[in-house]
């Protein structure tokens, strides 16, 4: 699935962390900015040698956590369309808190091939309330749009800023629910927080549950650990180590992009 993606089987995939939208509370009034800034994040990305995009109103914060006002998903859509005329590079589509409908409807109208989804299913308790997975709703709403072949679904376990709800915290048998019963085309694990690397026993975990499904790290990812990293999972989702000085808050820098796709390259490749 990832090489059919993404061109390759060990993808560096790049956010895009879009600067407040409309409906967020930190809008400013003018979108014109917000989408040139993303054009020049998605020019670092593919200069750099990224082989992905991912798309996210990162900057939206307070989030909600289930759908999202409808001038934010338009505004995710002019954002796709913009970056797609001027990238070539495969597009994801990511909206904050939990909206993987919204995240559809975007990709399957704007053509971005993929989505992320936080919560596809279970249940977790963020700092948005308990946000619950909504599996069934998102399948059906992908066969409603015809894009059960043109978008494919990326979906985390135990997602980051978040506790599992009640006692069973066993990230394995987590993730192989989330792609046997929710029907996730691949995995995402991440650190307990944005730019936190993952914990190497969940990650082992849910490569022992799932031996032949595509996992990504979600979070923490760097050219000093991507080694370690990658003797694992199958590839990456960055943005952190990505920015300007490594502050969250600054444009994506080319020199680190090159730089951590190099070291991807440099990486051991996995046994069979």
């Amino acid at each position: 699935m990832l090489y059919e993606l993404f061109g390759t089987d060990r993808p560096v995939i790049g956010v895009i962390h879009l600067l407040p939208l409309p409906g967020s509370p930190r809008y400013g009034g003018d979108l014109e900015p917000v989408l040139l800034r993303a054009e020049q994040e998605a020019t670092a990305l593919a200069s750099g040698g990224a082989h992905g995009i991912i798309i996210e109103n990162f900057f939206d914060a307070p989030f909600v956590k289930n759908r999202v006002d409808t001038s934010t998903a338009c505004a995710l859509a002019l954002a796709v369309q913009r970056t797609a005329v001027i990238c070539d590079l495969p597009i994801g589509v990511n909206v904050l808190r939990n909206d993987g409908l919204t995240a559809l409807a975007v990709a399957a109208t704007a053509g971005a091939q993929f989505i992320r989804v936080n919560v596809l299913s279970g249940a977790m308790v963020t700092d948005q309330g308990l946000i619950e997975g909504e599996a069934h709703e998102l399948h059906m709403y992908r066969r409603l749009l015809a894009a059960q072949s043109s978008v494919r679904i990326l979906a985390d376990v135990m997602v980051k800023h978040a506790s599992p709800l009640g006692q069973d915290s066993d990230i394995g048998r987590a993730a192989a629910d989330t792609v046997k019963r929710g029907l996730a085309d691949g995995i995402i694990v991440s650190g307990s927080s944005t730019g936190a690397p993952p914990n190497w026993d969940d990650l082992n975990n849910v490569r022992e549950a799932l031996p032949d499904t595509p996992i990504l790290i979600g979070s923490g990812t760097t050219s000093e650990n991507c080694s370690a990293l990658l003797g694992i999972a199958n590839g990456v989702i960055v943005a952190s180590s990505l920015k300007r000085q490594g502050v969250l808050e600054n444009p994506i820098d080319v020199e680190r992009v090159r730089h951590l796709v190099k070291a991807v390259q440099n990486c051991p490749s996995q046994p069979d």
